[in-house]
């Protein structure tokens, strides 16, 4: 499904039942419909990842009726381009002309990162389904920020957990040169406590790989790790494989999901992820999910579109606990942290930075009986996982 980034498709109306009859103010306020800016990046290499983003959000809706808390909701699709100007430009826009009321998505921290100000000093909260930098997680931190994804030095650390329980010795690392790449590294070496051999930083757009390949394959090293999202992993994986290192195992971290495996298709058969979420996980919230994205959208769900469902559950849960309004915003803010809802991947909470509590896994690509490419579980690596950073967190009590 195609994004277009025009009027019609970014002022997208999502809207079910009128409600009840209005008898005061504030019930005409809480009648209105709830409007929220879904950010995705919908141009370029990386458009399949907004893409998932984006269709997880609108499952999450239909599920839902598209009512949030028992209000209808008008979702407006905000293409960020990849490029931190444009998403600024857009996103105050949505502030300032739109009124919305919540900002939601995001893939690339990169992008989180500009619009995090203009978003919070607006005093309007801001919920992340993908982008988790350490920067927001420790000192940093805000109450109008949560994110239903992860802090980026988890996901990045269970694959150097796994590195260590492997007994590798010698690991080349290549990530991108931009904040999540830099958490990737940082997270793998909080748990690897073996000689990382090299640590290659690449451009966001880079797609030719063959000076890093060649370079892999004078150093022989026992594992590489990566991380490489969107068009990079997908080029990355078929030269890996087409260079014949396949045999020096492959580790990484949204370079491999549902999102580049279409692509990549054999290429990535049996190399290595990580993620808080897959496909297989055996709940019936899960079950469920799947079996109707997949319904919906015919294509296998990655983790963009997972958070990004339980971030349409999870708003659902905060505006109903607040009754339907939404003027206090520290009621609000603590129906949001209490994340009552049953989550896709299981156990999930926020801690103090607001960024969630769960397990992690290691993930292994597997071809399904129907053809399909996907990541499934291999083992829980970490449980009840808090994120590194949140000791630093002085989050205030009230807004």
């Amino acid at each position: 499904m195609a994004f277009q980034d025009n009027p019609g498709f970014a002022r997208r109306t999502l809207l079910a039942g009128s409600g009840a009859a209005v008898l005061a103010a504030p019930a005409i306020a809480q009648s209105a419909p709830i409007k929220i800016g879904l950010v995705v990046t919908a141009t370029g290499p990386a458009a399949s990842l907004g893409t998932h983003l984006r269709d997880g959000w609108l499952l999450g809706m239909r599920h839902l009726d598209t009512k949030i808390g028992g209000r209808r909701v008008e979702t407006l699709v905000i293409d960020d381009e990849l490029r931190p100007d444009v998403a600024v430009t857009k996103v105050r826009a949505a502030l300032e002309r739109d009124k919305v009321d919540f900002i939601v998505g995001v893939v690339f921290s990169n992008i989180l990162g500009a619009i995090i100000r203009p978003v919070t000093d607006a005093g309007t909260f801001l919920i992340s389904t993908n982008a988790g930098p350490s920067t927001l997680a420790g000192r940093g931190c805000s109450p109008y920020f949560f994110t239903t994804s992860y802090n980026n030095d988890q996901v990045h650390s269970v694959m150097g957990q796994v590195a260590q329980d492997s007994n590798y010795r010698r690991v080349f690392v290549m990530t991108p040169n931009y904040q999540a790449g830099r958490d990737a590294v940082a997270g793998f070496k909080s748990k690897f406590q073996g000689t990382v051999v090299d640590e290659v930083y690449v451009p966001l757009t880079q797609l030719d790989f063959s000076a890093e390949l060649a370079r892999i394959a004078s150093l022989r090293p026992d594992a590489i790790f990566t991380f490489m999202p969107g068009g990079l992993g997908v080029n990355l994986v078929k030269q890996y494989r087409q260079a014949g290192l396949a045999t020096i195992p492959f580790l990484s971290t949204f370079t491999v999901d549902e999102a580049t495996l279409p692509a990549q298709g054999e290429a990535a058969l049996g190399f290595y992820a990580a993620a808080s979420w897959a496909p297989n996980m055996d709940n019936p919230a899960n079950q469920a999910f799947v079996r109707d994205f997949e319904g919906v959208y015919n294509y296998v769900p990655a983790t963009y579109a997972a958070q990004s469902y339980d971030a349409a559950r999870l708003l659902d849960s905060a505006v109903k606990k607040v009754g339907g309004n939404l003027t206090d915003k520290n009621a609000l803010r603590a129906a949001i942290a209490a994340a009552d809802f049953r989550s896709v991947r299981g156990p999930f909470r926020f801690g103090i930075n607001q960024y969630p509590v769960q397990d992690f896994w290691q993930l292994q690509v597997a071809r399904r009986p129907d053809g399909r490419f996907q990541t499934e579980t291999v083992r829980k690596v970490l449980s009840a996982n808090i994120d590194p950073w949140a000791p630093e967190c002085r989050m205030p009590v009230r807004i």
